[in-house]
């Protein structure tokens, strides 16, 4: 298998120039794509003498993410001597949102995304401008935005530019670019630069878990949220009872219910990757 190097980063980044960002936020899941990211993105950062620009930042999804995800992304920030960020959106979790919209999220409307990580990041992002003006920039706080989407993943990720410009996240006081470091790169390849880093991954992968997502995500596989309830039989049961309650099934083709109950016999021995 061949390395991966820096170079392996899509040759367009070679073109991007860290040193014009005051901020470079690198978002984290904790999961094997953003630790891939940080890696590789950090080295880079070291390379061309703005290491201290970056910023690790976990949108915490609550209850609703696996066990112990939080401390692993405080943990691998940490391994790379970042300054690290906790946001949370307001107004209740997933499942209780859910029951004040009396609907779940689906592939086409994946307002979980916008609500409970991509607003609470931009919050961050304000803040960074604040602290960009205190400090005595001047003009529009340049923030470059990495996150660990890949062309591998889905149809639709494969569309996604590698580089632009964020006009949701932009306004008079900031300009928002995004950046997707690591779009080109496979799993395995993937896999290989956790290996070499030597920090550490999160269990759920261990367990067979494909993505370290929602512990019930939407877009997840059957034999994945199976598995899911077979290690978080707890949680499980508050998305029936939420399920129940809306009486609008998890998603069309799948219930949550039937998951449950697939758990208590099926015995995964491959599992799926996410369905979008």
């Amino acid at each position: 298998m061949t390395t991966v190097q820096l170079s392996l980063l899509p040759a367009a980044d070679a073109e991007l120039d860290l040193s014009s960002y005051a901020f470079i936020v690198l978002s984290t899941s904790a999961g094997k794509d953003s630790q891939a990211m940080m890696d590789l993105v950090v080295k880079r950062a070291r390379a061309e003498g703005v290491a201290e620009r970056l910023v690790a930042v976990h949108a915490n999804l609550g209850r609703v993410e696996w066990p112990g995800t939080m401390d692993l992304a405080a943990e691998q920030a940490s391994c790379y001597g970042l300054r690290f960020e906790v946001v949370r959106a307001g107004g209740g979790d997933l499942l209780e949102r859910v029951e004040q919209r009396g609907m779940w999220p689906d592939a086409a409307r994946r307002w979980c995304t916008s609500d409970l990580k991509r607003g609470p990041i931009y919050t961050l992002f304000t803040r960074l401008a604040a602290e960009w003006r205190d400090g005595g920039g001047t003009g529009p706080c340049r923030i470059l935005s990495c996150m660990g989407l890949r062309a591998e993943e889905s149809p639709a990720r494969r569309k996604c530019p590698v580089f632009d410009f964020d006009r949701r996240a932009s306004n008079g006081r900031r300009h928002v670019d995004t950046w997707l470091p690591i779009h080109s790169l496979t799993t395995a390849e993937v896999w290989q630069v956790i290996d070499r880093s030597g920090v550490s991954h999160h269990p759920a992968y261990d367990a067979g878990l494909p993505r370290l997502s929602c512990s019930f995500c939407i877009l997840g596989s059957r034999s994945a949220l199976v598995r899911a309830a077979q290690l978080r039989p707890d949680l499980a049961s508050e998305y029936v009872r939420v399920e129940i309650a809306t009486g609008h099934r998890f998603r069309q083709d799948l219930s949550i219910a039937d998951v449950v109950a697939a758990a208590k016999t099926d015995v995964p021995v491959r599992i799926a990757d996410w369905v979008a």
